[in-house]
């Protein structure tokens, strides 16, 4: 039996869902048929670990904080139940939480998502869970950017050892007093 939900506390949740859309860089639409109140729990832990956020939303609602908040509706995204992975950093260490519970039980399937303001379909978003975490993702490139500063120390380097070879070994042949 479903209570009816005031106008007041139905534009609340409006709001409430505009600030966590706004908040977010991308969004993660699933359905949630027989998510128990345990594996919902235990989810919603999972997500904010990544610095997420996991809500069930009302479709009627969810919709118009789209809207206001000019971020596209995908299509489809809004029938049946419909639970939502907020994003605020880590996009697909919040994917991958929701793709991970999808794969291994039938109680959650990925619908599709909102990455920067860009849709995607349930395959692309289940691919953005395959990424690294985000520090990995930062300690790689970090690397990538040192290796061509390495070589370049490392190249003046083996050249400034070089001259300074050459002069030594031209000083030393001055003393010992060879012609040069």
């Amino acid at each position: 039996m479903q209570v009816a939900i005031s106008r007041k506390r139905k534009e609340e949740l409006v709001a409430e869902y505009r600030q966590l859309v706004e908040a977010s860089r991308g969004l993660i639409f699933s359905g949630y048929g027989g998510l128990t109140v345990n594996a919902a729990q235990e989810l919603r832990a999972k997500v904010r670990e990544v610095g997420g956020e996991f809500h069930v939303v009302k479709n009627s609602l969810i919709k118009l904080a789209l809207e206001e908040a000019g971020v596209p509706v995908p299509e489809g995204s809004l029938e049946g139940t419909t639970a939502i992975g907020f994003a605020q950093d880590d996009i697909p260490a919040v994917a991958k939480a929701l793709v991970d519970l999808a794969k291994d039980s039938q109680m959650l399937s990925i619908k599709a998502g909102i990455v920067e303001g860009k849709v995607y379909g349930a395959l692309e978003i289940g691919r953005l869970a395959d990424l690294p975490p985000l520090p990995i993702v930062q300690a790689q490139l970090l690397g990538l950017l040192q290796t061509p500063g390495g070589r370049v120390v490392n190249a003046l380097a083996g050249s400034l050892r070089q001259v300074v070879q050459v002069i030594k070994a031209y000083s030393e042949s001055e003393a010992a007093g060879a012609p040069a």
